[in-house]
């Protein structure tokens, strides 16, 4: 059984530490909100959370954010340690963790999550893994507890390329998804039936097979909860964002992306969409015209 010391204990971090912990391992957990998880210890800094443990855990809003807790626990870190980032943070930022941590010989792993709160809670995460092949063998037993799928993606970065790609495609393909349905509406195409045949036809996706936007609708989802957030939409914005970073910084044409950030931020910063669902774009779409 590992020491483990666990930094970021909110929504997707307490789970992830209480499963942690309730797999035998010694959990120690620090938040700046003073947050707790069932099992875990309570360290009164980031630093004493991260004091002779095997392995550190952060679970962090930002890259910089990521920075500065890097810059305060690799000091405190044992030489061979390993610190884990399951963040979601630009590529850059996960890179210039890892030269921090190989220059006092502590291994990194940036290791983004997909599943939401739920795959949190179920332990049935999915991580999406950069860094050296023995940093990952290391770290791979504590995905297994954690999660139900690990993939090591590359070097250093790889793992916050993978989610910035992946959730790029999730956040088009949910606006195309709510999109369908509004006009399915003003065609007056029945909603059951319109899933019926695009479930089972080329119009196939996640969001519209396992997360569909719409109330009644598909396997339950955060719309027959009146779009309390699974995954809330000022989240899918900063991935948005952190995908045209990284378009930007390598040159590539992504238009569907921008767009697709430039109506989540409409919604989120203009609108009623913070707090709310990133399915919640349905709603929003269902009730405008073409000109609004």
């Amino acid at each position: 059984m590992a020491k483990i010391g666990f930094i970021g204990l909110g929504n997707m971090g307490a789970p992830m530490a209480r499963n942690l912990a309730a797999a035998g391992h010694e959990v120690t957990g620090f938040d700046t909100a003073g947050t707790g998880a069932e099992g875990v210890g309570v360290a009164a800094t980031a630093q004493d959370a991260a004091r002779g443990m095997d392995f550190v855990i952060t679970m962090l809003p930002n890259g910089a954010i990521l920075r500065s807790v890097a810059a305060e626990v690799l000091p405190e870190m044992a030489k061979g340690a390993t610190l884990v980032d399951c963040s979601t943070v630009d590529v850059e930022s996960a890179r210039a963790v890892a030269e921090d941590a190989a220059a006092r010989d502590v291994g990194f792993v940036d290791a983004p999550v997909s599943g939401g709160i739920g795959g949190a809670a179920a332990g049935t995460l999915t991580f999406m893994a950069g860094g050296s092949a023995e940093a990952f063998a290391r770290a791979a037993p504590l995905f297994e507890i954690m999660g139900q799928k690990s993939v090591h993606c590359g070097d250093a970065g790889a793992g916050q390329a993978a989610k910035i790609c992946n959730n790029m495609i999730l956040g088009i393909t949910m606006i195309g998804t709510c999109e369908a349905f509004a006009l399915a509406d003003k065609l007056g195409l029945d909603r059951q039936k319109m899933f019926d045949v695009v479930s089972t036809s080329s119009g196939y996706s996640w969001s519209m097979n396992a997360y569909c936007p719409a109330p009644g609708v598909g396997p339950q989802s955060p719309a027959d909860n009146e779009y309390k957030p699974g995954f809330a939409a000022e989240l899918m914005l900063k991935d948005l964002g952190l995908s045209q970073q990284a378009a930007e910084a390598a040159d590539v044409d992504t238009p569907m992306g921008a767009l697709a950030r430039a109506l989540y931020a409409q919604f989120v910063e203009n609108e009623d969409g913070r707090g709310k669902d990133f399915s919640a774009m349905l709603p929003r779409l269902a009730a405008r015209g073409r000109e609004s």
